[in-house]
Protein backbone atom coordinates (compact mmCIF):
# COMPACT_ATOMS: atom_id res chain seq x y z
CA UNK A 1 0.00 0.00 0.00
CA UNK A 2 2.77 2.43 0.92
CA UNK A 3 5.44 2.91 -1.74
CA UNK A 4 8.85 3.99 -0.45
CA UNK A 5 10.49 6.53 -2.75
CA UNK A 6 13.52 7.33 -0.63
CA UNK A 7 14.84 7.14 2.91
CA UNK A 8 12.07 8.44 5.17
CA UNK A 9 9.73 9.17 2.25
CA UNK A 10 6.62 7.20 1.21
CA UNK A 11 3.58 7.79 -0.98
CA UNK A 12 0.25 6.03 -1.40
CA UNK A 13 -2.11 6.62 -4.31
CA UNK A 14 -5.88 6.29 -4.09
CA UNK A 15 -8.86 6.55 -6.45
CA UNK A 16 -10.55 9.93 -6.48
CA UNK A 17 -13.26 11.39 -8.68
CA UNK A 18 -13.94 15.08 -9.25
CA UNK A 19 -17.00 16.14 -11.25
CA UNK A 20 -17.18 12.60 -12.58
CA UNK A 21 -13.56 12.58 -13.73
CA UNK A 22 -11.22 9.90 -12.39
CA UNK A 23 -8.17 11.96 -11.51
CA UNK A 24 -6.92 10.01 -8.50
CA UNK A 25 -5.03 11.48 -5.55
CA UNK A 26 -1.89 10.81 -3.57
CA UNK A 27 -0.80 11.09 0.07
CA UNK A 28 2.83 11.56 1.12
CA UNK A 29 4.43 10.44 4.39
CA UNK A 30 7.72 11.88 5.69
CA UNK A 31 9.55 10.53 8.71
CA UNK A 32 11.59 13.02 10.73
CA UNK A 33 14.88 12.25 12.47
CA UNK A 34 13.06 11.72 15.78
CA UNK A 35 10.90 9.02 14.20
CA UNK A 36 7.69 11.09 14.07
CA UNK A 37 5.58 11.20 10.91
CA UNK A 38 4.28 14.02 8.74
CA UNK A 39 1.16 13.23 6.65
CA UNK A 40 0.59 15.37 3.55
CA UNK A 41 -2.75 15.52 1.71
CA UNK A 42 -4.34 12.67 3.69
CA UNK A 43 -6.53 10.18 1.88
CA UNK A 44 -9.37 8.08 3.26
CA UNK A 45 -8.20 6.39 6.47
CA UNK A 46 -9.09 2.71 6.63
CA UNK A 47 -7.76 0.05 9.02
CA UNK A 48 -5.20 -1.28 6.52
CA UNK A 49 -3.73 2.15 5.83
CA UNK A 50 -3.67 3.03 9.50
CA UNK A 51 -1.84 -0.18 10.35
CA UNK A 52 0.71 0.45 7.59
CA UNK A 53 1.34 4.02 8.73
CA UNK A 54 1.61 3.01 12.39
CA UNK A 55 4.44 0.64 11.56
CA UNK A 56 6.49 3.62 10.36
CA UNK A 57 6.21 5.77 13.48
CA UNK A 58 3.92 8.10 15.40
CA UNK A 59 1.82 10.56 13.40
CA UNK A 60 2.77 14.01 14.66
CA UNK A 61 1.70 16.31 11.82
CA UNK A 62 -1.29 16.26 9.48
CA UNK A 63 -1.09 18.65 6.53
CA UNK A 64 -3.96 19.98 4.44
CA UNK A 65 -1.73 21.72 1.86
CA UNK A 66 -4.36 23.87 0.14
CA UNK A 67 -8.00 24.91 0.17
CA UNK A 68 -8.87 21.76 -1.78
CA UNK A 69 -6.89 18.87 -0.28
CA UNK A 70 -8.53 18.70 3.13
CA UNK A 71 -11.45 16.28 2.82
CA UNK A 72 -10.02 13.56 5.08
CA UNK A 73 -7.90 15.75 7.36
CA UNK A 74 -10.60 15.70 10.03
CA UNK A 75 -10.71 11.89 10.09
CA UNK A 76 -6.95 11.77 10.60
CA UNK A 77 -7.09 14.46 13.29
CA UNK A 78 -9.71 12.42 15.13
CA UNK A 79 -7.68 9.22 14.80
CA UNK A 80 -4.47 10.94 15.93
CA UNK A 81 -5.58 13.60 18.46
CA UNK A 82 -1.99 14.36 19.54
CA UNK A 83 -0.97 15.31 16.00
CA UNK A 84 -0.83 18.95 14.93
CA UNK A 85 -3.03 19.92 11.99
CA UNK A 86 -1.48 22.39 9.53
CA UNK A 87 -3.41 24.23 6.81
CA UNK A 88 -3.68 27.56 4.99
CA UNK A 89 -5.34 30.25 7.08
CA UNK A 90 -8.19 30.47 4.58
CA UNK A 91 -9.26 26.93 5.36
CA UNK A 92 -10.53 28.07 8.76
CA UNK A 93 -13.41 29.82 6.97
CA UNK A 94 -14.07 26.94 4.57
CA UNK A 95 -13.85 24.20 7.22
CA UNK A 96 -14.93 25.65 10.58
CA UNK A 97 -15.45 22.06 11.73
CA UNK A 98 -11.78 21.19 11.22
CA UNK A 99 -9.32 21.63 14.06
CA UNK A 100 -6.39 23.64 12.71
CA UNK A 101 -3.48 24.05 15.10
CA UNK A 102 -1.15 26.06 12.86
CA UNK A 103 -1.43 27.88 9.56
CA UNK A 104 1.33 28.10 6.99
CA UNK A 105 1.35 31.87 7.03
CA UNK A 106 2.75 31.71 10.57
CA UNK A 107 5.58 29.35 9.56
CA UNK A 108 6.42 25.85 10.82
CA UNK A 109 5.29 25.27 14.37
CA UNK A 110 7.65 22.46 15.31
CA UNK A 111 11.42 22.26 15.47
CA UNK A 112 11.47 18.84 13.79
CA UNK A 113 10.69 20.49 10.44
CA UNK A 114 14.10 22.17 10.38
CA UNK A 115 16.46 20.58 7.91
CA UNK A 116 13.85 18.10 6.70
CA UNK A 117 11.11 20.20 5.11
CA UNK A 118 11.08 23.74 3.72
CA UNK A 119 7.53 25.12 3.29
CA UNK A 120 7.01 27.36 0.27
CA UNK A 121 3.65 29.02 -0.39
CA UNK A 122 2.63 29.61 -4.01
CA UNK A 123 1.29 33.16 -3.96
CA UNK A 124 -1.25 34.62 -6.37
CA UNK A 125 -3.37 31.46 -6.60
CA UNK A 126 -6.84 30.73 -5.29
CA UNK A 127 -5.59 27.29 -4.33
CA UNK A 128 -3.57 28.85 -1.51
CA UNK A 129 -1.23 25.89 -1.78
CA UNK A 130 1.96 25.45 0.18
CA UNK A 131 4.46 23.02 -1.31
CA UNK A 132 7.33 21.46 0.62
CA UNK A 133 10.94 21.01 -0.40
CA UNK A 134 12.43 17.81 1.05
CA UNK A 135 16.22 18.30 0.69
CA UNK A 136 17.23 14.82 1.94
CA UNK A 137 15.57 13.23 -1.11
CA UNK A 138 15.82 16.26 -3.43
CA UNK A 139 12.04 16.19 -3.76
CA UNK A 140 9.24 18.74 -3.86
CA UNK A 141 5.99 17.54 -2.28
CA UNK A 142 2.89 19.17 -3.72
CA UNK A 143 -0.75 18.55 -4.45
CA UNK A 144 -1.79 20.69 -7.42
CA UNK A 145 1.39 22.30 -8.71
CA UNK A 146 1.08 20.29 -11.91
CA UNK A 147 -0.46 17.08 -13.31
CA UNK A 148 1.08 14.10 -15.09
CA UNK A 149 -1.32 11.75 -16.89
CA UNK A 150 -0.08 9.37 -19.58
CA UNK A 151 -3.71 8.53 -20.39
CA UNK A 152 -6.86 7.13 -18.74
CA UNK A 153 -8.93 4.00 -19.37
CA UNK A 154 -12.03 6.04 -18.41
CA UNK A 155 -13.11 7.67 -21.67
CA UNK A 156 -14.69 10.84 -20.18
CA UNK A 157 -11.47 11.45 -18.24
CA UNK A 158 -9.38 10.71 -21.33
CA UNK A 159 -11.48 13.17 -23.34
CA UNK A 160 -11.00 15.80 -20.61
CA UNK A 161 -7.23 15.30 -20.62
CA UNK A 162 -7.11 15.74 -24.39
CA UNK A 163 -9.43 18.75 -24.41
CA UNK A 164 -7.47 20.55 -21.69
CA UNK A 165 -4.03 19.92 -23.17
CA UNK A 166 -2.54 17.49 -20.66
CA UNK A 167 -3.08 14.08 -22.22
CA UNK A 168 0.34 12.43 -22.21
CA UNK A 169 1.93 15.72 -21.23
CA UNK A 170 3.00 17.25 -17.92
CA UNK A 171 1.08 20.41 -17.25
CA UNK A 172 -1.89 22.08 -15.60
CA UNK A 173 -5.26 21.66 -17.28
CA UNK A 174 -6.18 24.88 -19.07
CA UNK A 175 -9.41 25.46 -17.08
CA UNK A 176 -7.28 25.57 -13.92
CA UNK A 177 -5.18 28.47 -15.18
CA UNK A 178 -7.89 30.86 -14.00
CA UNK A 179 -7.06 29.92 -10.41
CA UNK A 180 -3.89 31.99 -10.78
CA UNK A 181 -5.27 35.51 -10.45
CA UNK A 182 -2.07 37.42 -9.65
CA UNK A 183 0.43 36.28 -12.25
CA UNK A 184 3.27 38.45 -10.99
CA UNK A 185 3.03 37.09 -7.45
CA UNK A 186 2.73 33.52 -8.70
CA UNK A 187 5.68 33.94 -11.06
CA UNK A 188 7.83 35.20 -8.19
CA UNK A 189 6.86 32.19 -6.09
CA UNK A 190 7.65 29.75 -8.89
CA UNK A 191 11.01 31.42 -9.53
CA UNK A 192 11.95 31.14 -5.85
CA UNK A 193 10.89 27.49 -5.80
CA UNK A 194 13.15 26.79 -8.78
CA UNK A 195 16.12 28.11 -6.82
CA UNK A 196 15.95 25.00 -4.63
CA UNK A 197 17.88 21.89 -5.57
CA UNK A 198 15.37 19.17 -6.36
CA UNK A 199 14.85 16.42 -8.90
CA UNK A 200 11.69 14.51 -7.93
CA UNK A 201 8.26 16.16 -8.00
CA UNK A 202 5.50 14.44 -6.04
CA UNK A 203 1.99 15.42 -7.13
CA UNK A 204 -1.54 14.35 -6.27
CA UNK A 205 -2.98 13.82 -9.76
CA UNK A 206 -1.17 11.56 -12.19
CA UNK A 207 2.19 9.85 -11.88
CA UNK A 208 5.02 11.00 -9.64
CA UNK A 209 7.61 12.88 -11.71
CA UNK A 210 10.72 10.91 -10.78
CA UNK A 211 13.29 13.18 -12.41
CA UNK A 212 13.72 16.58 -14.07
CA UNK A 213 11.28 18.17 -11.63
CA UNK A 214 12.43 21.75 -12.33
CA UNK A 215 11.84 21.26 -16.06
CA UNK A 216 8.36 19.92 -15.30
CA UNK A 217 7.57 23.06 -13.29
CA UNK A 218 8.87 25.32 -16.07
CA UNK A 219 6.87 23.42 -18.69
CA UNK A 220 3.71 23.73 -16.59
CA UNK A 221 3.80 27.51 -16.39
CA UNK A 222 5.60 28.57 -19.56
CA UNK A 223 3.59 30.59 -22.03
CA UNK A 224 0.73 31.63 -19.78
CA UNK A 225 2.12 32.65 -16.38
CA UNK A 226 4.01 35.83 -17.21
Amino acid sequence: MLEQLDEGLWVVAAPHSFLGLRVGTRMTVVRFADGSLWIHSPIRLDPALRAAVDTLGEVAHIVAPSLYHHVYAGDWAEAYPRALVHAPAGLRRKRPDLRIDADFESGPSHSTWSGTLIPHTIDGSRLQETVFVHPPSRSVISSDLTENFATSDHWPTRLYLKATGIHGRIGLARPLHWLYRDHKAARRSIDVLLEHQFNRLIIAHGDVIAENGPQAVRQTFEGWLR
